[in-house]
């Protein structure tokens, strides 16, 4: 098990955009992909993207099975690991647009606040696993939310770039008062 390091907010090397993984299956990938599962797990993440740790190649990972101490009214998400995604906003069958919402939201590189985000509330997610094997899924809500959260990471881009209302935008201890004070 390696826990890595996970780069703050300010540092440069966040605002880096990653290159498509170009190898399926190796050992190299194999250790990346411990290596963020284990770091993930060990802050309480619901995902996290090469770039967090340093490593600049367009690879995430996120799921959330069990009661997230971060997000502790989130619904499960199912534990992927996603390479070279492409994300597309879908309309939203009960208004027969694209929509977007406002969700809180908390990143591992933003430690200790969180903000109020837009983001399509319907998406179709595409990409492969770590075996090359192709991913394909239409999902909405929470899920929707962190695939686009975690992608934006691999574009040098973190969730306070996007916040539109700044009122909506504090301490997690500030605005959450009783949330179990995990670091975010």
């Amino acid at each position: 098990m390696t826990v890595r390091d996970i780069l703050k907010m300010g540092d440069p090397r966040l605002l880096r955009i990653a290159q498509p993984v170009a190898e399926f299956d190796t050992d190299e990938l194999h250790l990346l992909i411990t290596d963020l599962l284990d770091t993930m797990h060990a802050a309480n993440g619901a995902g996290l993207a090469a770039p967090q740790i340093g490593v600049y190649l367009q690879l995430v990972i996120f799921g959330t099975n069990t009661a997230n101490p971060r997000y502790p009214e989130a619904p499960p998400v199912p534990r992927t690991v996603l390479l070279n995604p492409v994300i597309t906003p879908l309309v939203s069958q009960d208004v027969g647009t694209v929509q977007q919402e406002e969700d809180w939201e908390g990143c591992l590189s933003v430690p200790g606040l969180r903000a109020k985000v837009p983001r399509f509330s319907r998406i179709r997610y595409t990409g492969f696993d770590q075996y090359g094997d192709p991913i394909d899924r239409t999902v909405e809500g929470f899920h929707a939310r962190v695939v686009q959260h975690e992608c934006d990471h691999l574009i040098g881009l973190l969730y306070p770039m996007r916040v539109k209302d700044f009122t909506h935008f504090g301490f997690t201890e500030v605005l959450f008062p009783g949330l179990e004070p995990v670091d975010d």
